[in-house]
C-alpha cells in the first residue's frame, strides 16, 4: 500500500517537472505555427489542462515530450476547426543583442523569416517547426502530428523549398545596373 502511495507521489512530481521543463518549449512551438502571442499561450493551456486531465493515458514516460507536442497539435487543429480563419503575422519578437544596430538587424531577420514561414501551409509550418526549430527526430514529428514518417519528410522538402522561395521573393531588389560615379567637368 506504502509502496503504491510513493509511486503515486514520484509520478506526480515527475509530471510536474515534465510540464515545467516543457511549458516554454510548448509556448515556442505555439507561437511558431501561430505567430499570436495570445493564441499561442491559449493553446499552452489549453494543452497543459487536457495533458493534466488524461496524465493516466501516459504510459511510457520516456515519450511524454512527443505525448505534449500531440496534444498541442491537437489542440491547434481543434481550434482551426472551430475557427476556420487565417492567422496573423503581425505580432513579432524582437531579440536582444549587445547594440542598436544588432537588434535592428535581428529583428528585421525575425520578421523576415517569421513572414515567409506564416505563408507556408499549416502542415509545412508544423512539420518545419517541429524538426528544425524544436528538433524533433522524424519518427517524433510523425507520432506528434499523427502522420507517416514519409509525408514528415515529403512535407519538410517542399515546405523548406516554399520557404526559401518565399525568403528570395523577400530579398531587397537590387539596381539592375550597377552605379557609376559622374564626374562633372
Amino acid at each position: 500500500m506504502a509502496y503504491k502511495k510513493l509511486l503515486r507521489i514520484s509520478q506526480r512530481r515527475a509530471f510536474r517537472q515534465l510540464v515545467t521543463n516543457n511549458r516554454q518549449r510548448l509556448y515556442r512551438m505555439a507561437y511558431a505555427w501561430t505567430n499570436d502571442p495570445h493564441l499561442a499561450d491559449d493553446l499552452v493551456q489549453q494543452t497543459l489542462l487536457k495533458a493534466l486531465s488524461n496524465q493516466k493515458q501516459l504510459r511510457d514516460f520516456a515519450a511524454a515530450q512527443g505525448w505534449l507536442f500531440r496534444i498541442l497539435a491537437n489542440c491547434l487543429t481543434d481550434y482551426r476547426r472551430a475557427k476556420r480563419e487565417v492567422l496573423s503575422a503581425d505580432n513579432l519578437e524582437v531579440v536582444d543583442k549587445v547594440t542598436p544596430e544588432h537588434q535592428f538587424k535581428d529583428a528585421q531577420l525575425v520578421r523576415k523569416v517569421r513572414r515567409a514561414v506564416q505563408k507556408l501551409s499549416i502542415n509545412h509550418r508544423q512539420v518545419i517547426t517541429l524538426v528544425d526549430l524544436e528538433e524533433f527526430s522524424y519518427a517524433s514529428v510523425a507520432q506528434i502530428l499523427e502522420i507517416p514518417v514519409g509525408t514528415v519528410m515529403s512535407r519538410l522538402c517542399r515546405g523548406r523549398r516554399a520557404l526559401r522561395e518565399h525568403l528570395l521573393e523577400m530579398k531587397p531588389r537590387e539596381s539592375l545596373r550597377p552605379v557609376t560615379n559622374i564626374k562633372r567637368t
